[in-house]
C-alpha cells in the first residue's frame, strides 16, 4: 500500500483530462447518482462515471442479482469526482468492488498495486477468452503477463451534424465520402453564412483530443507517441502538418477557445450553435434523448486525401479507438462475486446485451451489430462502417499519460488562441511528453 500512495500522492494528480472545457471521453455525466438493484442479499458495490450507461448496465446487474442472490450497489460519479475518489481509495477510504478504467490512468494504478489479477478466474471461467475482444484493449489493461481488468466496450468516433443549421444556410450535408477538407470547407461556409446569427460551422475544443484532433495526427501519417511508447511523435513533421491543417482550416470555423471551454461541442450542436461535430460512440445517448433527434444525424468521420486523388485509399480514413474495462478491487472483501458480476457483464451474452440494450458498442467482436440497431430513427452505422472502411487506431497511452494528456490541453489554449505559435509549442509539447516518458523508463 506504500507503493499504491507513493505513485499516486507524489504525482500530485489533478485527474482532468480536458481542463479547458470538459473530459474528452465523459460528456453526458450530470452528477452523483446511486442505484441498488432489487434482490435481497449481500451487496458488492460499482463505480462508473456515465449517467448515459446507467441503466441499461443497472439492468444487466439486476438480471444477474436475480440469478446470484447479491445486490449490486451502483455510484455514479462525474469524471473528477470518480478519479478523485479511486485515489483517495489507494490512500486508505473506501474503494468500490468493481469499477470502471481508463487508458489515461491504466498503467498508473497497474503500477499501485490496487487492481485484483485477473488470471485465475479467467482460467477457470469458461465465458471469458481474451482472444474475443480487442486486442488493444486487452493489451490495455495488462502487465507483465497479468491481468488487471476485463475489456467493457470499444468506441469510434464519427461526424454528427444538425440538419436543421444546413438546410438554414443551404449548405449540402455532410456525407460518408466526405474529406478533412470537404469538412472545412463545408464548416467554413456556414460560420460565413451564419456569421451574423452567431452560427458555426464545427467546434474542436483544445481538449479534444479522442474525439478531435487525435484522428486527424493518425490519418495525416503522424503519431502522438512511438509504438514502442517511450518517445512523443508530437514535433514530428506529419503531425505538425496534421495539427497546421486543424488551426488553419478548422478552427476559423469554430466559436472562440473561451466559448467551447465554457460549453461543450455536444450541447452547441444540439441547439444549432454550430452545424456539425466530431464525437464518440459512448455519446449516442445523449443525442438520442434530445429534443430534436430527428434533426440530428451521422455520417462516417472524413477522410485525408493525401495524394489529392478525391478518394479515400487505404490509411487515410481513420478512428481512434479506446475502450473501457471492468478491475476488481485487490483488497476486497468480495472478490467470488465481483468475478462473477464482471464476468456476466463482459461474456458474450453479457457484450449483447449491453449492446442491445443501447449501452455502448461491445469490447466482444461481433456483438456491436446490436447497437447500431438500438436507437430507433437515428442511423449510428458510421460507428461501425469505419472498422470496415477505414482504420482504428489506438488511443495512445502510456503509465503517465494523464499528465502529458493534460499538459496538451494547456499548451494548445495559447495555439487555439494565437494559431502562429503552433511549430513552436508542438516541439514544447514533444520535450515536455519526453520528461514523462522518460520517467516511465527509470
Amino acid at each position: 500500500m506504500k507503493k499504491a500512495i507513493s505513485i499516486l500522492l507524489t504525482l500530485g494528480m489533478t485527474l482532468s483530462l480536458a481542463a479547458c472545457g470538459g473530459a474528452d471521453t465523459t460528456t453526458g455525466t450530470t452528477g452523483t447518482e446511486t442505484k441498488t438493484s432489487n434482490k435481497t442479499g449481500d451487496t458488492i458495490t460499482m463505480a462508473i462515471w456515465d449517467n448515459n450507461q446507467l441503466a441499461g448496465i443497472q439492468k444487466i446487474a439486476d438480471e444477474w442479482s436475480e440469478t446470484s442472490g447479491v445486490q449490486v450497489e451502483i455510484e455514479t460519479l462525474d469524471w473528477s469526482t470518480y478519479w478523485t475518489m479511486l485515489e483517495a481509495g489507494v490512500s486508505g477510504g473506501e474503494m468500490p468492488d468493481v469499477f470502471w478504467m481508463h487508458s489515461g490512468y491504466a498503467k498508473l494504478y497497474e503500477d499501485a498495486d490496487v487492481l485484483l489479477n485477473l488470471n485465475d478466474y479467467i482460467a477457470n471461467d469458461d465465458a471469458i477468452d481474451l482472444n474475443n475482444y480487442y486486442d488493444g484493449i486487452v493489451k490495455l489493461y495488462s502487465q507483465d503477463g497479468n491481468q488487471y481488468a476485463i475489456p467493457k466496450d470499444h468506441d469510434t468516433i464519427a461526424v454528427v451534424y444538425n440538419k436543421a443549421v444546413f438546410d438554414k444556410y443551404g449548405v449540402e450535408y455532410p456525407t460518408d465520402d466526405m474529406s478533412w477538407q470537404d469538412f472545412a470547407d463545408k464548416a467554413q461556409e456556414i460560420s460565413e453564412k451564419g456569421k451574423d446569427d452567431g452560427v458555426y460551422g464545427t467546434y474542436m475544443n483544445c481538449g479534444s483530443n479522442q474525439s478531435g484532433w487525435y484522428n486527424l495526427i493518425y490519418a495525416y501519417g503522424g503519431k502522438v507517441i512511438s509504438d514502442d511508447g517511450t518517445k512523443s511523435e508530437m514535433d514530428s513533421p506529419e503531425t505538425i502538418k496534421a495539427m497546421q491543417f486543424v488551426v488553419d482550416e478548422i478552427l476559423p470555423a469554430c466559436p472562440s477557445q473561451d466559448a467551447m471551454a465554457n460549453t461543450g461541442g455536444d450541447v452547441m450542436l444540439v441547439s444549432g450553435t454550430v452545424g456539425m461535430y466530431l464525437d464518440g460512440s459512448w455519446m449516442v445517448n445523449s443525442y438520442y434523448a434530445a429534443d430534436n433527434k430527428d434533426d440530428l444525424a451521422w455520417v462516417e468521420i472524413p477522410y485525408a486525401d493525401l495524394n489529392e486523388n478525391g478518394q479515400c485509399d487505404e490509411g487515410e480514413r481513420v478512428s481512434i479507438y479506446n475502450g473501457l474495462g471492468w478491475s476488481i478491487y485487490k483488497n476486497s472483501e468480495n472478490q467470488d462475486a465481483a468475478w462473477s458480476l464482471v464476468s456476466a457483464l463482459t461474456s458474450k451474452d453479457g457484450q449483447m446485451k449491453q449492446s442491445e440494450y443501447g449501452v455502448t458498442m461491445a469490447a466482444y467482436k461481433g456483438c456491436s451489430e446490436a447497437y447500431a440497431n438500438a436507437f430507433d430513427g437515428m442511423d449510428i452505422s458510421a460507428f461501425l462502417k469505419v472498422e470496415e472502411n477505414g482504420t482504428l487506431a489506438f488511443r495512445p497511452y502510456s503509465k503517465y499519460t494523464g499528465r502529458w494528456e493534460d499538459n496538451f490541453t494547456t499548451f494548445f489554449i495559447d495555439v487555439w488562441n494565437n494559431p502562429s505559435l503552433l511549430e513552436s509549442t508542438m516541439h514544447d509539447i514533444a520535450d515536455d511528453m519526453n520528461s514523462y516518458l522518460e520517467k516511465e523508463q527509470e
